[in-house]
Formats: structure tokens, C-alpha cells, sequence
């Protein structure tokens, strides 16, 4: 029984130290270190090299190295083959720290404060106390979860939309095509942590801007591919949208000469919201073996209809 890991070299021979010592009895091996592909169970990947999945006859799951399964070419994978995405705490840890940080910052207008220093102006800004300040997030699994429990202690307004009905305490929720456009009017501040599908690409775009209250701001934490860049910056010119964070981009590396890198209302991080740490990673594809070997249901299994 093996693992093969295809990604990142550092955290492959990690995880081989690791599971070496908490579970001997599975061979860990290392891309392009195969061996006979007929012993391979289970494979941990961030793409698939073209190819290999063919090679392996035996494989019963596919572990995504990440919290989303979009950079995967799903229909590359034998329907008999488990997809799971990366459930891991540290990650929606470090997702709700970023919200937390970037909606805070918003709200008390830090970067409408950063601008006038660099002009040197000394001016007080009217201040909106919290429980008038509405915040939405898009997207209410782990991550947005967990960003919503980060903020409740601040008395904001708390909103949420997901394509399917939730129900979460202190959260006003909605659902569905009609709920998007909703919870877009009542959206002073919108965090987007959605999964990245079919159903949801773009949809950081003219129509959902439009729909915002005027001067509403928003945070992408989620996939660059969720954002219409030209639409934002139509939307920031002309003053629909009074800010953006964006920490990931349509492109990324974000391009040297990109409109985004120099907009006066874009902050840019790199990508950085949630970064996957080796241990944590590792422990958390660990207990799911464990899971998948006792007969139990794993976490992050991937609806293959849905796309997450």
C-alpha cells in the first residue's frame, strides 16, 4: 500500500518523515520515484502530470494538496477514484485572521487614512459604528465559517450567501441566484471565499457591483478566476465601489504592468490569506487515510456535480 506524492519537493520529503513515523506500514514515495504503480492507493497532487493517473490501476483516492479542487481536470479522473480537497484547521485559521484584518481595516477607512498621509492631510473621517456596518461573505463552508465567528465579537451586521440554504447562528443567509442579488443591496463590505466552479467564475462582476449599496468595498480571498478585473476597476472609477483587496488575482503572479498593481482603491497580497503549512497538511490527509482504511467517512470529499 503507497502514497505518491507529485508536488512541492519540501513538503513531500516532510510528510515522508511524518507518516514514516505515524504510519510505517504505508510507502511513501515521492514523484518521479513511482516504483510499480500497482501498489499505489492513494495519490497527493496539485496538478496532475499528464498521464500518470492512467498508470496507476489500483488508486482509490485523490488527495488535493490545497483547499480547492479547481486546478484539477476532474474528468481526467476514473469516476471509482475519491477526490477530497484539504480540510485543515490552521487554514481556516489564517483565512479568518485575513478577514478579520482586512474588514477591520476597512471599516475604520485605514487605507482612506494611508492616502491622506502620503498627502499630508490631518482630517477625521466620520466614523460608522460596527452595528451599522453590514458585512457579507460569500461562501459559508470552513472557511467562511470560520471568518464569520472571527468578526461576531465586533457587532457587526453579519450576512452570508452559498448556492445552497444555511442556517448559522447570528448570521442573516441567503441562497441561490435570487439570494445572490439580495445579499449583494445589503452589502456594505463583501468577502468572497467561494469555491471556484463553473457556477461561480465571474461572478465578481458588473452585475453583482451594481447591485452593492454605493461605495460598498470588497475583499477576494477566494479564486482570482472569481474576478471581472475590468469590470472592478469600472466599478472603482466610477465610484460604485470605493475599494478592493484582492489577495488573489485572474493571473497570478500578478503581471508587472497589470492596472491592478498601481489603482489608487486596489490593495494587492500575494496570495497569502491562507498558506498551507506542512505539518497540518500532512495530519490532516494522515487521519483521513486512517478514516479511509477503518470504512469511515473522510473530510473534504468532493462532490464531483458541484465541483467542491
Amino acid at each position: 500500500m503507497a502514497l505518491l506524492y507529485t508536488a512541492a519537493p519540501a513538503r513531500g520529503a516532510a510528510w515522508a518523515a511524518m507518516f514514516a513515523e505515524a504510519m510505517p506500514e504505508l510507502d511513501v514515495r515521492l514523484a518521479p520515484d513511482i516504483g510499480d504503480p500497482a501498489d499505489i492507493r492513494y495519490l497527493a497532487a496539485w496538478t496532475l502530470p499528464p498521464g500518470l493517473i492512467e498508470t496507476l490501476p489500483n488508486l482509490d483516492v485523490l488527495f488535493s494538496i490545497g483547499a480547492g479542487v479547481d486546478q484539477l481536470d476532474l474528468s481526467l479522473v476514473p469516476r471509482q477514484v475519491t477526490v477530497v480537497r484539504l480540510v485543515e484547521p490552521n487554514l481556516a485559521a489564517a483565512m479568518a485572521e485575513y478577514v478579520a484584518m482586512t474588514v477591520l481595516a476597512l471599516h475604520r477607512d485605514l487605507y482612506a487614512y494611508a492616502e491622506q498621509q502620503r498627502a499630508g492631510v490631518w482630517q477625521p473621517l466620520p466614523q460608522v459604528p460596527a452595528g451599522e456596518r453590514r458585512v457579507g461573505i460569500a461562501g459559508l463552508g470552513q472557511m467562511g465559517s470560520a471568518a464569520l465567528d472571527a468578526l461576531k465579537p465586533f457587532g457587526f451586521a453579519l450576512s452570508g450567501w452559498s448556492r445552497s440554504p444555511r442556517t448559522l447562528p447570528g448570521v442573516t443567509c441567503f441562497h441561490g441566484d435570487d439570494g445572490l442579488r439580495d445579499f449583494a443591496a445589503q452589502t456594505d463590505i463583501l468577502v468572497n471565499l467561494l469555491p471556484l466552479t463553473p457556477a461561480t467564475r465571474g461572478i465578481l462582476g458588473r452585475a453583482l457591483f451594481e447591485r452593492m449599496p454605493p461605495g460598498a468595498a470588497i475583499v477576494s480571498a477566494g479564486r482570482g478566476g472569481h474576478l471581472d478585473a475590468a469590470a472592478l476597476v469600472e466599478a472603482l472609477d466610477a465610484g460604485r465601489l470605493s475599494r478592493a483587496i484582492l489577495d488573489v488575482t485572474p493571473v497570478e503572479p500578478l503581471p508587472a504592468g497589470d492596472p491592478l498593481w498601481h489603482h489608487p482603491r486596489v490593495v494587492v497580497t500575494p496570495h497569502v490569506a491562507a498558506a498551507t503549512d506542512n505539518a497540518g497538511s500532512g495530519k490532516a490527509v494522515l487521519a483521513n487515510i486512517r478514516r479511509h482504511r477503518a470504512g469511515a467517512a473522510m473530510q473534504g470529499v468532493v462532490a464531483r456535480d458541484r465541483g467542491y
